[in-house]
């Protein structure tokens, strides 16, 4: 249910409203630092909590700081900014769109960014399979990935822009496009895995599965360098979007170059999109799932709307790796499979609620 202030409501009413927004703001960021601890907890090998702050404060050579430093924070961080960062994103694309369906996932813009990793893979052998037991794909270049998965997922955006800027384009228009465009894309991936060799295959097989497990130091902080300034620019034109949703033309009228808003939007949406596809892997329905259950709560406003999707997107990321590592433990679960499992119902019922509308 949404937290609305009645018609004719007056200054004690308004505050009441936002006080609650607040709350549930505030009562999200809680859940998210109780499922980082978690997560840096919870695993094949169970840390107790004395040994977490012990590692934390004093860092030690002992088996709890080296899983602790090198593989349990840099897989919780990285989940908590590419979950925020996909999130948001969905957030950006379903206001500049004006489409609730609208997110990396369902635009194919995740799709044309694995197609792009998929051809730094194949074509400039950017990716090669390590005989290793931790790590079966090793990354010779992830900057020559991080640029293929953005021209792709850039070559999508531009469709789709090229296509919402027709006034006759209906939401359901750009859908069935997101639609195509992830089946095109998907086949040009068959394509390159058929003339791949075996290690490329493995590698781009690999890159499908979107894991967090897979993010070291390095790749967390190109991500953050790219993920956490795009979230930064999003809070800075909260207002444009807030204008933006209300039409194209009241939007103008205040002052808000739709234009620019929507194509900035959608550049820095594929941007974020490309730079988690090319350290993470694909990994469906964040963008779509965090933004609409916040909306549910706290309506459309983007003053709560995108720190409210940015906290979801990362709770859902997180939770999602937690029970990833637990279900079939001590094997772990690809979180890509997970998100796609909570995400693939809630899409089916978005589209049959809005043919009820």
């Amino acid at each position: 249910m949404h937290l609305d202030i009645p018609p004719g409501a007056g200054v004690e009413d308004y505050n009441r409203y936002t006080h609650r927004k607040v709350i549930f703001l505030l009562l999200l960021f809680g859940i998210a630092v109780l499922l980082f601890f978690l997560g840096i907890i919870t695993g094949s090998m169970t840390l107790s909590v004395t040994d977490v702050f012990s590692s934390l404060l004093h860092p030690k050579d002992d088996n709890a700081s080296l899983i602790l430093w090198s593989i349990r924070i840099p897989r919780v961080l990285a989940a908590l900014i590419s979950g925020a960062g996909l999130a948001a994103a969905g957030v950006v694309m379903q206001s500049v769109l004006r489409n609730p369906l609208s997110s990396p996932y369902t635009l194919g813009i995740s799709h044309a960014a694995g197609f792009g990793a998929a051809f730094a893979i194949t074509i400039f052998g950017a990716g090669t399979l390590s005989h290793n037991i931790s790590d079966a794909v090793t990354i010779r270049n992830p900057y020559i990935i991080t640029i293929c998965a953005f021209l792709g997922s850039m070559i999508a955006t531009a469709i789709l822009l090229a296509v919402a800027r027709y006034r006759s384009s209906r939401p359901e228009v750009i859908i069935l496009l997101g639609v195509a465009l992830a089946a095109l894309f998907t086949a040009g991936t068959t394509f390159l895995q058929f003339f791949s060799s075996t290690d490329q295959i493995a590698a781009i097989v690999f890159w499908t599965f979107g894991d967090v497990g897979r993010a070291t130091w390095g790749d967390l902080t190109i991500i953050a360098v790219f993920v956490l300034p795009a979230i930064g620019y999003f809070f800075w034109s909260r207002w444009d979007y807030n204008a933006v949703d209300a039409g194209d033309d009241t939007a103008r009228s205040v002052g808000v170059n739709v234009e620019r808003s929507r194509t900035v939007g959608m550049f820095l949406g594929s941007l974020i999109t490309a730079v988690v596809v090319s350290f993470l892997g694909i990994i469906g329905f964040i963008g779509l799932l965090g933004p609409h259950m916040v909306r549910r709560i706290v309506g459309s406003d983007h003053r709560y709307l995108l720190p409210g999707a940015c906290l979801m997107g990362a709770i859902l990321l997180l939770a999602a790796d937690i029970v990833a590592r637990i279900i079939i433990a001590p094997a772990v679960l690809p979180v890509g499979v997970l998100t796609a499992f909570l995400g693939a119902p809630l899409f089916i019922y978005l589209i049959l609620g809005r043919q009820r509308m």
